[in-house]
């Protein structure tokens, strides 16, 4: 079968042909319908994560199940499934309430999950080591789903955290519009109150945004004018949060400059910025997080969101056989949304 693997760092990802695997005692095979396309993916490719290869791309997964491994009882063949990303030992404190994403044992792991260190879901078929890393899709189509299971579960595990601050009185802001600003845009407006402004430095993402339905959208290519724009609509408080799905030394700068008091700065981009403290630069009171992907019971609520109508992941779907172009687009700033490649 066809699929893009990583070879080694600094090199390009590369279409190769790869037997296709079977099930072992507990494990799955899927179909796969769709596999998400992330910027996660070119720091893999640029050295910027240190996993070693090969082994096929692609953690963002959805699809069917094709086979399952003697023991496996709770799912059937043919079962629509995302594929839960980040993969722990499943034995330890936190892995036991669901959160792998944040796995005790984490650094004695050979990978990461699938498509980051195991092979993943850019190839027909995908190999998931254990059925408890599977959630029902339900009647979700599984290729528009397959980025729910990180452009979606990812900002969603970052934005329930902060809940108690997005009252009606507060302003959020969400400072990159991409594929998981995109996403988050839509969970805070199905799960908050709060004034939503979208920040971006491209215009047509801040239309994309205004399609979504924020009334508020900043370009920030301008820092100087974009923090006193959102000053002027957050009012003397501030922004109560600021969730940074850019990373970059810039909008890790602007957060720390728009928010206000007992506040929260939330960094989940891997641009390579750096939050520097100063007295009253992040504001006194301001909590900064580093968030990770999120936990599978969150997925679960991630698909009933979708399940519900209340987000959308927008997608571009591509051959997998594009997979190469679809990155370099990708780096070109040119996918509006998520891209997904389909088998």
């Amino acid at each position: 079968m066809k699929a893009v693997r990583f070879i080694e760092t600094g090199k390009p990802a590369q279409l190769v042909d790869v037997p296709a695997p079977r099930p072992g005692p507990g494990q799955v095979s899927i179909k796969i319908a769709g596999a998400g396309v992330c910027h996660s993916d070119l720091h893999v490719l640029d050295e910027e994560l240190g996993l070693k290869g090969p082994f096929v791309l692609g953690h963002e997964n959805a699809g069917h199940i094709a086979a399952l491994g003697e023991g496996v009882r709770e799912w059937r063949e043919g079962d629509a499934v995302a594929v839960y990303g980040p993969w722990g030992c499943g034995r330890c404190r936190t892995c036991q309430t669901s959160a792998e994403n944040y796995c005790e044992n984490h650094a004695s792991l050979a990978t990461m999950g699938g498509g980051l260190g195991s092979d993943g879901g850019m190839a027909e078929y995908m190999l998931v080591p254990s059925a408890r890393l599977l959630v029902a899709l339900g009647k979700l189509d599984p290729v528009a789903a397959a980025p729910l299971s990180d452009a979606a579960l990812t900002p969603y595990h970052a934005i329930k955290a902060a809940l108690p601050l997005l009252t009606p009185d507060a302003t959020v802001v969400v400072i990159g519009i991409g594929g998981l600003g995109h996403m988050a845009v839509q969970i805070l407006q199905a799960l908050t109150p709060a004034q939503l402004i979208a920040a971006d430095i491209d215009d047509s993402k801040l239309e994309h945004a205004r399609k979504l339905g924020v009334r508020h959208a900043i370009n920030t290519r301008d820092a100087d004018a974009a923090a006193a724009a959102i000053a002027d609509l957050a009012g003397p408080r501030g922004a109560t949060a600021v969730f940074d799905f850019v990373g970059a030394q810039a909008t890790v700068d602007l957060g720390a400059r728009i928010v206000g008091r007992n506040s929260r700065l939330t960094v989940v981009g891997l641009a390579g910025g750096v939050v520097h403290y100063a007295a009253n630069n992040p504001q006194y009171g301001c909590q900064v997080t580093i968030p990770y992907w999120g936990s599978r019971t969150e997925l679960m609520e991630v698909i009933a969101l979708a399940a519900a109508g209340r987000i959308r992941a927008e997608v571009e779907v591509f051959p997998l056989e594009q997979a190469l172009d679809v990155y370099q687009r990708l780096r070109d700033g040119k996918i509006r949304g998520r891209a997904v490649l389909r088998p």
